[in-house]
């Protein structure tokens, strides 16, 4: 590089001296001055920006450990339910006498060890424990009044019973889940079972990991440091504090709040906090700060925190910050000094190069997350179709299982048909003998009024196999069916079955146009009113009743007998495929199974009533396509 020659002639005296003398002066300042300067913002952005990182980072983190802490909640709230199909439980509330506890304290024992919760235990409707998993220890809770406890209080009005308490007897923490034990619509007892969560906790500790679980008294129930357990994540009134220390929940701990030494709110749960240090983890600070990420958690009021700790990035911050500065003084420098300007240019080739790198770098780190997005999307493509064939192979198992029901069905009245069609063929024959003899005498008003009859007995056989082919035809999962057609329909279908009995049928219906299939319709109603027939076989005088009234976009249909109902015990398993009390060759124990799903299918429902008057009654609710004005039937 040349340099100009006359760059270098001398000023006039009077004329360099000034000029010297104020950079002397004011330059060093200057330049100190930019330095701290750019250093401070250096360190801010290098904070604000590693803030931002482990934010992004530390969410997927909270995501991981958030959805860990709600599958271990999750996986036990189906053991309380379960106690509701033991017999021996409802044996046990009824009658508490000591044999019955003994059978369901073994029970409940061989239960807990298998699903490796920490207790589990049965109270009557007063709040007292009458059988327990731990009725073998010394701290067991047999005999126990836990009445007071919420999840108590929750179960026996027929809520969801959901609690993270301290226990009285024990002071043993735990997670407790309680389900209301029904018996004909009635809660008799609850069932309760205890969890202990502390392996999250050992978990978190292993992985060298800062988190708690906060519930909704916002008091730590689950961290990784002990010393922060049982502490308030926010101020608690007077009046909160004595609630809580009536209820037990807490056993006798006092509550303190965690009050950090500073808090700046960064975005929606997102916290920067700083609280004193632990001499044991940081011996060289009097604080620590956290970058503090919440998220509530599914299915509970509980919230997940994660602390990612500060201290690494606000060192590097510090770092990138005094590199700032020293750059910055390092440019100063080699800008004030004329003949250096060859090592700023080297400065900004190397600039050059690092920005060149960095940039490959980004477009590398693009191309892997693009092949990586690309071949998770391949997955997602592939579990779609998966799904979607599961989903194939489900309906057609559904439609087979519908269409045997049906043939069953009609296997069933075979023998009824068969009647049915013998007297028309029978009358048949002897009128077309007739007729030819009548022919032959000459007789032609005789022979047209045989063959009219003939007609006639023609035209009922051809209803009762249109009727049958009409049944036996395959459904479709969407459609419309008309009420009176279908109910018409499966009075045809059975008319063999009905013809011999003094039958009353009460039809107190409109006609409605319902969102499913006709045939669909015809074999629920078939199954329906078949059943009514059965249980009606030995009454003198047997009467069914159509009942129905519209109500928010469904039509409710009830078919009622008057026949000698159901007894308890098959009441519990009535929807259940391949239960019935008919004997095996009457029936397969599907029908009322079918008609529940494909009520279901629809959006409706089938249950069942049992009037105080006698027999029974099953309701059949489906949504309405279109309404119709008509009168009563």
């Amino acid at each position: 590089m040349k340099c100009d020659p006359t760059l270098y002639r001398a000023a006039p005296p009077s004329l360099a001296v000034k000029p010297r003398l104020i950079r002397h002066l004011f330059l060093p300042p200057l330049v100190i001055l930019l330095m701290i300067g750019l250093g401070y913002a250096g360190f801010w952005i290098s904070e604000h920006n590693g803030i931002r990182t482990l934010s992004e980072n530390g969410q997927r983190q909270l995501e991981l450990h958030a959805r860990a802490v709600e599958s271990e909640i999750s996986k036990y709230t189906y053991l309380p339910s379960l106690l509701e199909l033991e017999s021996s439980v409802s044996q046990l509330l009824g009658d508490p006498s000591p044999e019955h506890r003994q059978t369901v304290n073994q029970y409940l024992e061989g239960l807990n060890r298998r699903s490796r919760s920490r207790a589990i235990y049965v109270m009557d409707t007063t709040g007292r424990v009458l059988a327990t998993s731990n009725w073998r220890d010394v701290d067991s809770y047999l005999g126990e009044d836990l009445s007071f406890r919420a999840y108590y209080q929750n179960a026996v009005r027929g809520q969801p019973g959901r609690f993270y308490g301290i226990g009285s007897t024990n002071g043993e923490p735990g997670y407790y889940l309680a389900h209301g034990l029904e018996e004909q619509g009635k809660i008799i007892g609850v069932a309760v079972v205890k969890v202990r969560l502390e392996a999250l906790e050992e978990r978190w500790q292993r992985a060298r990991l800062e988190a708690f679980v906060s519930d909704e008294n916002g008091i730590i129930i689950l961290s990784s440091d002990p010393a922060r357990r049982l502490k308030s994540v926010r101020p608690l009134s007077e009046d909160t504090k004595e609630r809580l220390a009536r209820s037990l929940q807490y056993y006798w701990f006092p509550l303190n709040e965690l009050e950090p030494l500073a808090r700046e709110r960064l975005a929606e749960g997102v916290e920067k906090l700083t609280f004193p240090a632990n001499t044991e983890l940081v011996s060289d600070d009097k604080a620590i700060s956290y970058l503090s990420q919440t998220r509530p958690l599914s299915d509970t009021p509980w919230s997940f925190t994660l602390l990612t700790p500060l201290q690494d990035l606000r060192r590097e911050a510090i770092n990138q910050g005094i590199l700032v500065a020293v750059a910055f003084a390092l440019v100063a420098f080699l800008l004030i000094a004329w003949n250096e300007r060859r090592k700023v240019i080297a400065t900004r080739l190397a600039a050059r190069e690092a920005l060149q790198e960095a940039n490959s770098q980004l477009e590398r780190r693009i191309t892997e997350r693009t092949a990586d997005l690309r071949a998770s999307n391949e997955r997602l493509k592939s579990q779609i179709r998966e799904r979607r064939q599961a989903e194939e192979t489900l309906r057609r198992a559904q439609d087979e299982l519908v269409q045997a029901g049906k043939l069953a069905a009609i296997g069933q009245m075979s023998t009824s048909i068969a009647h049915e069609l013998n007297q028309p063929l029978a009358a048949l024959r002897t009128l077309s003998g007739n007729t030819v003899r009548f022919l032959e005498r000459g007789a032609l008003d005789t022979a047209s009024a045989n063959l009219k009859t003939i007609n006639e007995l023609i035209d009922r056989m051809g209803r009762i196999t249109a009727s049958l082919r009409s049944f036996a035809r395959r459904g479709d999962d969407q459609g419309q069916a008309s009420l009176t057609k279908a109910v018409d329909a499966a009075l045809q279908i059975l008319n063999a079955r009905i013809e011999p009995l003094p039958l009353q049928v009460h039809r107190d219906f409109t006609e409605q146009v319902l969102q499913i299939d006709q045939t669909r319709l015809e074999q629920i109603l078939v199954n329906l009113m078949g059943n009514a027939l059965d249980a009606m076989q030995a009454q003198a005088a047997p009467e069914l009743w159509l009942e129905g009234e519209p109500g928010d976009g469904k039509y409710r249909l009830r078919v009622r007998d008057n026949g000698h109902g159901i007894d308890l015990e098959a009441r519990k398993h009535l929807f259940e495929p391949f239960f019935t009390t008919k004997p095996g060759e009457q029936g397969l124990g599907l029908g009322l199974t079918l008609s529940a799903s494909l009520a279901a299918a629809t959006g409706g429902s089938l249950g069942v009533e049992h009037p105080a008057s006698g027999g029974t009654a099953f309701v059949l609710s489906l949504p309405l396509a279109s309404p119709i004005q008509a009168e009563p039937i």
